[in-house]
């Protein structure tokens, strides 16, 4: 397969999803980038939104548009999201504002329910990989 632009597949005999895909395809020209983990903090360091799933998750996504932004990407450049959820956190009131900031850009996600993050308070932490290809 000889490709010049990442690809993000889902292919048929896998479930059908607008909010992810299944394989990236990323060709050997392009420019990777990795997020590491972003929770809901700011600039200074203060957690936004503590016992608020929604508004945390909004913060993450901020964070993540501004990291990719300082390499010259954007969200459409994702080949995979890693999200860490603390338990009890409401996975419902997160998906709108994530998907929401996603813009319908599609890439791999994990998610896994964890007992607690680095941050005291922190409901969820993302970390990323995107592809800017030229």
């Amino acid at each position: 397969m000889h490709m010049t632009q990442k690809a993000l597949l889902s292919p048929a005999g896998l479930v059908q999803s607008p909010a992810f895909s299944h394989v990236a395809v990323v060709p050997p020209n392009a420019t990777t980038i990795y997020v590491g983990g972003q929770n809901a903090v700011t600039g200074d360091g203060t957690l936004v939104g503590e016992g608020d799933v929604a508004a945390q998750t909004r913060q993450v996504m901020a964070n993540l548009h501004v990291a990719l932004a300082a390499a010259g990407a954007s969200v459409h450049d994702l080949v995979m999201m890693t999200i860490l959820v603390v338990d009890g956190a409401d996975l419902a009131e997160a998906y709108p504002v994530a998907a929401a900031e996603m813009a319908g850009a599609a890439p791999l996600v994990a998610v896994a329910r964890v007992a607690g993050l680095a941050v005291p308070g922190a409901l969820v932490e993302l970390s990323a990989v995107a592809a800017v290809t030229p």
